[in-house]
């Protein structure tokens, strides 16, 4: 009798909830929708949701306008979504970074766990470890095996201090117990043109960014930093497979909204971004740009963000990197 009641009380929920897409789907959304991406145009992320707006267009019924709204570490994109109505047209691509702009921030306006609503990723991506194709490092043991032999005299390449790929070179010092020094540049080139003259000994960057050195025959991955081998990159090891058991490193992007938005409007948010992202053209695109679509459940979401804050304030911490 438990079971049965159990039974009926799931099927009503369930429906409950079915009756509240259904009701969104003929009221939301009565006019376009804003998508606020914290980066500029024709990166990564503002690529990746361009073509995802493309889609949300048809299947929402109105227009999905991208407003680019860089700098300040996201700060003022994720502000202007926290101030918008919390009725689902004003939206914002949240990514892995807003992590770390709540860790290396002092004065940032809003909570980015309680303020903002998560409704679901759009792709995650892992970086590589990059050296020179002529070099002496062949495999990242050797690497390791080098800098252990040789303690302080090994340098990493990454950009700004606090970006993902330096708190990642930061990690991989600490996890394989090695003295190096981690050496931040302005920009991406800069990283690569030091590494091409042999003024560090490697660099940790998006496979993305160095796609063109890689297949030119200049560079080398010695592996990649998620928790499997990149379908855009498969024969890379990954940094765990080549002896840091439990390394991981994935970068993210998806889609969120302002606390407080109505979870029927989440919900169908969710269920058409599940449907973009499950789309042969979205996914092949998405390879091509060395990122993995994946859409999940606001829950997951939640949860990664909670999980990533814990991982890099250990990393910030350890690393001495003070608070702007």
């Amino acid at each position: 009798m438990q079971t049965l009641k159990r039974t009926v009380l799931l099927l009503a929920v369930l429906m409950l909830a079915s009756i509240g897409v259904v009701q969104a789907q003929s009221t939301y959304p009565d006019r376009p929708v804003r998508l606020i991406v914290p980066f500029s145009a024709g990166g990564l992320a503002d690529i990746t949701f361009r073509m995802v707006g493309e889609k949300l267009n048809t299947l929402l019924g109105k227009q999905v306008i991208i407003e680019n709204m860089p700098g300040a570490g996201g700060i003022s994109a994720n502000s202007a979504v926290v101030r918008a109505k919390p009725d689902g047209h004003t939206l914002l691509v949240l990514s892995s970074g807003a992590v770390l702009t709540k860790l290396l921030f002092k004065n940032v306006p809003y909570d980015v766990q309680k303020d903002i609503a998560p409704i679901s990723f759009a792709a995650f991506f892992d970086l590589v470890i990059l050296v020179r194709q002529d070099g002496n490092h062949r495999t990242l043991s050797d690497l390791i095996g080098a800098a252990k032999a040789n303690p302080g005299k090994l340098n990493f390449g990454t950009i700004n201090p606090g970006s993902t790929q330096n708190l990642t070179a930061e990690l991989f010092k600490t996890t394989a117990n090695i003295e190096l020094t981690v050496v931040p540049y302005k920009t991406t080139p800069d990283a690569f043109a030091a590494l091409m003259a042999g003024q560090v000994d490697a660099v940790v960057e998006s496979y993305a960014a160095a796609r063109a050195l890689v297949d030119g025959g200049r560079l080398r991955v010695l592996a990649s930093t998620g928790n499997k081998r990149s379908g855009y990159l498969p024969s890379a090891p990954t940094v765990h497979e080549a002896g840091l058991p439990g390394f991981e490193v994935l970068g993210w992007n998806g889609l969120a909204a302002p606390a407080g938005t109505p979870p029927e409007i989440i919900a169908l948010l969710n269920k058409h971004m599940n449907t973009v992202m499950a789309m042969p053209d979205v996914r092949k695109k998405l390879l091509e740009l060395g990122t993995e679509a994946y859409a999940g459940t606001p829950e997951e979401m939640r949860a990664r963000l909670a999980t990533d804050l814990v991982k890099w304030d250990a990393v910030i911490k350890r690393a001495g990197i003070p608070q702007q």
